[in-house]
């Protein structure tokens, strides 16, 4: 296969796909949506059987626990990928949406006008539910997208992509409006996140490699984050059970993902107390525990942290914890290792809640509840495309609204400036 030519070929379709895809009627688009969720669910058979051939390859090459986690398809996931669709299919057509219209001085009106990006490019590793989250944003939020997953999840990949071409052909839209890239070869990627002339905007979703290559190779832009070092502060001031869950169900629920707590931060004041039946939870659940020294004080088979502790996102079995004085230290903490993803606080101190919600500059900040909920479903928003950490264009989960632009529209009847 001679890859540029292929990847030209997709880059072409897509851009003609994105015309017909800015203006597709809304009842075209949901329908698309039901389409493809009731396939899912009618072959979920068939995607199971798939997705067991890339976890067998995946264990063989050595994937890690939470590698392979990321990759599985359980029949819940299933069921949530064809329950995001429907809510996407749900959710109010951003298209063509005017706000603000106002008249001016001049006697003209000045709007602002919501439309598609074009062509989205995306690139992500493992979860083979983004394919079918990705083509359903993409699809209703008007844009054509490049979807190309990593090769441990190929047949996964594959199988929702059947998925997805069914649901657009049963609502007369483009074929061209979705295409999962067929190979695995690693220039695919080098010839997509170059190809400006086609592309519009991409989106990375993977680890830290991928995102620090494509941050120096790309020449289109994304939105992207690098980290997500997640915290949880357990305030002196807070209540013990919900502490318990709240901390247990951040690290525990899931090892994996992007908004999983890494550090948990503890006030002095309530350490000694919260510390003990905490950390017996995350023994039983064979959660490795690094710490500071005032946290082995308290618990004796924390082993020692080590500056970079601070800083890692682990995606595994590990937590490290930090005693700090008060709120001040825990969002000094966070400001200096934290990775802007996703922090929270636990805490019946209104005032320090909404302190906490102020100063922390993260693109979630949470009250009372684990940072497993920063999710684009959980959002309400039907699915995400990505959790970008960047300030401009979209921040946090991103949904239809971060999948488009606006453009000014001006109406005016035979006006002239004088």
């Amino acid at each position: 296969m001679d890859i540029q030519n292929y990847m030209q070929d997709i880059g072409r379709g897509a851009q003609q796909a994105a015309r017909l895809m800015a203006t597709a009627p809304t009842a075209a688009k949901n329908t698309a949506l039901q389409a493809i969720a009731h396939r899912i669910e009618q072959t979920a058979g068939i995607l199971s059987a798939e997705n067991a051939r890339d976890l067998a390859a995946a264990a063989a090459q050595g994937l890690d626990a939470a590698a392979l986690d990321r990759l599985t398809l359980t029949p819940a996931r299933i069921a949530a990928m064809a329950e995001g669709l429907r809510q996407i299919a749900a959710l109010p057509d951003p298209i063509g949406e005017v706000n603000g219209l106002k008249y001016r001085p001049s006697g003209i009106q000045v709007g602002q006008m919501r439309v598609p990006l074009g062509v989205v490019g995306i690139i992500y590793e493992s979860r083979p539910n983004v394919t079918a989250d990705a083509a359903g944003l993409c699809l209703k939020s008007g844009n054509a997208t490049i979807l190309r997953g990593g090769s441990e999840a190929l047949h996964s990949n594959q199988a929702i992509a059947a998925c997805v071409q069914h649901g657009l052909a049963a609502a007369g839209l483009p074929p061209n409006a979705v295409q999962v890239i067929a190979t695995t070869d690693r220039s695919a990627v080098g010839a997509l996140i170059t190809m400006r002339e086609f592309v519009d905007i991409l989106v990375p979703r993977g680890g830290k490699s991928l995102i620090e290559r494509l941050t120096q190779e790309a020449t289109i832009p994304m939105i992207k984050h690098l980290d997500g070092v997640c915290h949880v502060y357990i305030d002196d001031a807070a209540d013990f059970d919900k502490a318990l869950r709240i901390a247990d169900n951040a690290k525990t629920q899931r090892l994996g993902t992007c908004n999983t707590m890494e550090t948990l931060l503890v006030a002095e004041q309530i350490a000694a107390r919260i510390l003990p039946p905490l950390c017996a939870i995350y023994r039983q659940k064979n959660i490795q525990l690094r710490g500071d020294e005032a946290s082995r004080h308290i618990v004796s088979d924390i082993v020692p942290a080590t500056e970079q502790d601070w800083y890692t996102e682990y995606l595994d079995a590990i937590l490290a914890i930090r005693v700090v004085a008060d709120m001040d230290a825990a969002i000094a903490h966070i400001t200096q290792y934290g990775s802007q993803h996703t922090d929270a606080i636990v805490t019946e101190n209104i005032s320090r809640a909404h302190r906490f919600v102020r100063e922390v500059d993260s693109s979630s900040v949470m009250v009372n509840a684990s940072t497993r909920f920063a999710d684009g479903f959980e959002y309400g928003l039907g699915a995400e495309i990505g959790i970008s950490t960047d300030k401009l264009h979209a921040r946090g989960p991103v949904g239809l609204e971060g999948l488009t632009s606006l453009k000014y529209v001006v109406y005016g009847s035979g006006h002239i400036r004088t």
